[in-house]
Order: structure tokens, then sequence, then C-alpha cells
């Protein structure tokens, strides 16, 4: 039997829900609208469990800000995101006629376990011309900050090389899933590549 991309896809998946991702298949999930990329559930659940203080409206207003994250090119897009997961967003609103600040928390730093770690395979995401479905995505607290594309190895045609045009591709078709991108990781199951924030670097190519 050939070692084909679904078995090396299932064996990928495998290794990540024993490292303790949670694992969910797209085709379980309803969704409003694949424009969205983030994974919505997770989401509004992990942002009111990491950041208990804080009012519903306040933390809508983070998820909104997350959604719309549209000034600038996609790398000042990502920069924006990585900021705000690193420190924090802070987000504005008015409590009793006064205008107050808060911040919201994207991932808990301090206690790992109070994070939420989801991992779905074939994604679908809606760009402004087609759809596309990356083979698995890893989710922190909904969040999409790992995007990763299989190749069988062995197909002759598809190598490494496709597995790295697959991911520009990605970029180029569905640019708000890249947004949220912190690692990118290709594979033909004899070579695999990590690349921190590749967005950055197939981008400027």
């Amino acid at each position: 039997m050939s070692f084909t991309e679904s078995i090396y896809e299932g064996s990928v998946l495998e290794v990540i829900q024993n490292l303790g991702h949670n694992y969910i298949s797209a085709e379980d999930i309803e969704r409003d609208s694949y424009r969205n990329p983030l994974y919505m559930a997770d989401l509004e659940e992990s942002l009111s469990r990491i950041n208990p203080g804080l009012d519903r409206d306040v933390l809508d207003k983070a998820v909104f800000n997350l959604q719309n994250i549209d000034a600038g090119s996609l790398v000042q897009r990502n920069r924006t995101f990585m900021e705000w997961l690193q420190d924090g967003m802070e987000v504005s609103y008015m409590h009793r006629g006064e205008e107050k600040t808060s911040t919201v928390y994207l991932v808990d730093y301090e206690n790992i376990e109070n994070n939420q770690f989801t991992v779905i395979n074939q994604w679908t995401v809606a760009g402004p011309n087609q759809n596309r479905r990356p083979d698995i995505v890893l989710f922190i607290n909904g969040l999409p900050l790992v995007v990763v594309e299989l190749k069988s190895g062995s197909s002759e045609t598809a190598d490494i090389s496709s597995a790295y045009r697959q991911m520009r591709n990605y970029q180029l078709d569905i640019p708000d899933l890249f947004i949220y991108n912190a690692f990118n990781i290709i594979s033909d199951h004899t070579h695999v590549f990590v690349n921190p924030n590749l967005s950055h670097a197939l981008i400027s190519k």
C-alpha cells in the first residue's frame, strides 16, 4: 500500500492529538461564513475564561477588532495581530458615561492549561475568488496560528517544492487566514520545514 497524503495527514493528526490538541473534523463544525477563518466557538469561550473580570460587551468588541484587522498589507495586519497575541489588546469602552480602557488577553501564558488547543483538518476558508482547504490548521483559543501543508512522499510530483507553492497560493487566495499566522509547516514526509511568520517571507518574494 502506498503512503498516500491522506494516510500521512492521519498520522500527523494523531501525533498532534497526543501532544494535547483536541481534534475536530471540519465537517462537524457549523459555520456562518467560510470567510471567517477563526474558530468562533473556541474563541468566545476562551476569551471569557482568560478574562473573567471583563464584561461580555468588552470581549465582543475584542472579537470585532480581531475580525476587522483591515488596515495595511497582509504583513502589517499580521504584525498588529502578533502584538495583540503577545501583549494583549487594549479595548476602549464607555462605562457609566466615562471612557475606560481594558486589556483583553488572547492567550494565558501564566497558566497554559487555561488555553484551548484544537486541531482541525481540511479547514475551508473563502477568499475573494475561491475557497481553499489547508490540510491541517492548529488553533489556540480559536486563533489559527499554525497552517500545515502535507504532500505524499511516494509521489514524484507532490514533493516539498509543491507544498511550498501550495502554501504560497493559499496566501494569495485566502489571505485572511494568514492575518493570524504564527507558523507555517510544510512537509513531504522526507523533509519538514517550519518557518515562523512565513507570510512575511513569502509575500516579500
